[in-house]
Parts: structure tokens; sequence; C-alpha cells
């Protein structure tokens, strides 16, 4: 999959939790506290995980499951399973080949990748990878807003020029959150690593004696809901939100005819104390009806847990933090590699649950209490 030498699996690895401890011995302990670490406590970081734990499943036996499958129809194409790469800047941090190696590996498992705006390889170096490959998944781009229409309108031309499927406006975080860890880590961007598909430098922001840097400088030139009219009428490409919460939010995103909604609450690293994306869920899913295409990200590690999001509602899910680390451990393959156990044990999770396909998930597969 990749140019180098193909990286060997360290031998303990069985699930996408058992990269993590070989990631962190990879990676510097700077690079590694900026990928793992989350805002503040890091409550809604440990929460996120702790949710999914915490659902039960209550499976359905002795039905014929015979020709089942994976796949799904979402946004005019078919997944080959319900899985997308979450956009993770700077993914060279992790690993030289940086995101190149996740497009190898995701296209290789017909996993769908989303590239962060601030990818550190080319978005067309990207997509050619991805494109390789027949039964690949989907290709989009997540972009942050930019206060400068000029600049705005030379991305999205590129971004389509590239081939990308669908556009992602993060709106949850319009400054960063307060990461402890990362700053107890000193962390610092190496300079040979940036954000290549940006480009140039933002306007210095210019403030008067007694202003806020935050709220006379920075919010001003945030994403409104504005912005996202502006691109919707930029662009061709269907536009999703990243980052909704509230079920407000979601019901104003669906008015103005977004193309889908990403349950997030950042990974937990923006607003420490959110609730987690299992719990928000379900809420969103209820504004928004039936037919919004819903994806979610958060904590998820297993393939009971894809089970899980799309029993609450979800058409598919985002991988976040595992497939960083399974880069880190080994590249190209170690990406293919998770990939592929979190494939498998979704299928496992759907057969002892007694689902032939997706459409066949529901909310009758999770354990009500009584109590």
């Amino acid at each position: 999959m990749s140019g180098g030498a193909l990286q060997q699996i360290p031998p303990d690895v069985a699930n996408l939790a058992d990269f993590e401890p070989h990631a962190r011995e990879r990676m510097s302990t700077e690079a590694f506290a900026y990928l793992n670490g989350g805002a503040a406590d890091e409550l809604t970081l440990r929460v996120n995980r702790a949710a999914w734990d915490a659902i039960r499943l209550w499976p359905r036996v002795l039905r014929d499951l015979s020709g089942g499958h994976t796949r799904i129809e979402l946004l005019g194409r078919r997944w080959p399973v319900p899985v997308a790469l979450a956009p993770i800047a700077y993914q060279q941090l992790a690993h030289p080949e940086g995101e190149l190696a996740s497009a190898l590996a995701a296209a290789a498992q017909g996993v769908g990748l989303v590239l962060s705006a601030q990818s550190s390889v080319a978005m067309d170096v990207v997509a050619r990878a991805m494109a390789s490959e027949a039964e690949r998944g989907p290709l989009w781009f997540q972009l942050y807003w930019r206060d400068d229409p000029g600049f705005m309108r030379e991305l999205l031309g590129r971004v389509e020029a590239a081939g990308y499927e669908a556009l992602v406006l993060t709106v949850d975080a319009p400054v960063h959150g307060a990461r402890d860890r990362e700053r107890r880590a000193g962390f610092k961007l190496p300079p040979q690593i940036r954000a290549v598909n940006l480009g140039g430098l933002k306007r210095p922001v210019e403030l008067q004696l007694g202003q806020s840097l935050l709220f006379d400088g920075l919010m001003p030139r945030a994403a409104t809901w504005a912005q996202v009219d502006w691109l919707r009428e930029h662009s061709r490409l269907p536009l999703l939100l990243k980052g909704v919460a509230h079920p407000d939010d979601a019901r104003e995103a669906q008015r103005r005819d977004v193309a889908g909604l990403v349950v997030s609450n950042h990974g937990g690293r923006t607003l420490d104390t959110l609730p987690p994306t299992a719990a928000l869920l379900p809420r969103l899913r209820e504004a928004v009806g039936p037919e919004l295409p819903l994806l979610v990200d958060g904590g998820i590690r297993r393939g009971t847990d894809v089970l899980k999001a799309l029993a609450l509602g979800a058409d598919a899910v985002l991988l976040g933090r595992p497939y960083v680390h399974a880069l880190a451990t080994a590249g190209a393959h170690g990406v293919a590699y998770a990939l592929r156990l979190l494939r498998d044990e979704f299928e496992i999770a759907m057969a002892l649950s007694g689902c032939r396909s997706c459409d066949e998930i529901g909310p009758h597969l999770l354990w009500q209490s009584q109590e």
C-alpha cells in the first residue's frame, strides 16, 4: 500500500485500543499530548468512551442471515461499510507519510475519508490515493471558515477539482479549547510540518486598547449561519456540519438544507463537560426526523460501538484517534489492519445480533432497563 517497507504489526495488537501504547512509544511526548489530549479536565474525552461501554445490546437469534453485508447508501453513493476516518490535522506528526498512508489504508479497506483542511499532505495527492481503489468509501473535505471570501472560493475550487465529494464544515471550534495536557507538554508544530492546503497568512488581528482578543478580534471572523448559506451558494458539493450538539441547531441546519450533520463534541478537545456523543445522537435524530443523514464520532473503538451508533440513529460513524495510533505504530499497514479489525468486529456484532444488513439495525437491539 505504501512506497516504503511494510511495517510490522506488534503481536500483542488484538483490537484498536492496543495500538495506543505503541503509538506513545513511537511519537514524541509533545506530539502524543497534542493528539490524545482533551480540553480542560478532559471529562468529555473520558465520558465519550464510557458512554458506548454503558450501552447494552439485546440481540435476536435464529434468524436467516445468509447474504448479509455491511453496505449502506448515503449521499448518493454506496459505502462498503458505514465507517469513515475523521478529519485529524497534521498526521505527519505520527508518521512521515501522514494522511497519504491513512488514505491508502482507507481505500484498501472500503472505508471513507474526511481529509482535514489542516492536512500535512496535499489534497490532490490524498485524492489520487483514494481514487485508485474501485471499492473505496467516500472522499470528503473538512474545512474551517476563513474570513476571506476570495480565499474560500479558491479553496472550494481546488477541492472540487481534486475530486472530493462533499464538504464538512467544522462549527464547534471557532477558537481552540483550553487544552491543559497539550500546554503542559509544550507542544509546538515542527517547522517541517504545516497545513499545506491552506497557504498564506491570516490577516493580523487589530485591537483597540481594552478590547478582547477573543470577542473583538477572533469571533467577528468566525462562521455564522450566513457563512453556511454562503458555502451552499458557492459550491456544488453537498455540505455537512460537524460539531452540532443541540437539537435547535440541528433543526436550523435542516431548515437551511444542509446535506447532513456530524454529531460531535470534537473528541472532547474544545468545550469540556459536554455530554457524550452517544447521548447526543438520539436527541438529534429525534429533532430532525429519519431523513437527514447523521454521522457520529467520539470514542468509537469497537465494532459493537458502530452497531450501537446505528441503533441510536446514526447512518455512519467517524473513527478518530485510534487510526492515528495505528498510523504511528505501523504506517499504512497499521491503519489498514486497524480498519480490518473494526470491520470484522462489526460483522461479528451484526451476526450475533441477528442483523443481515445495516437497515435491520435499530433501537430494538438496545436493552432498556425496567428499573
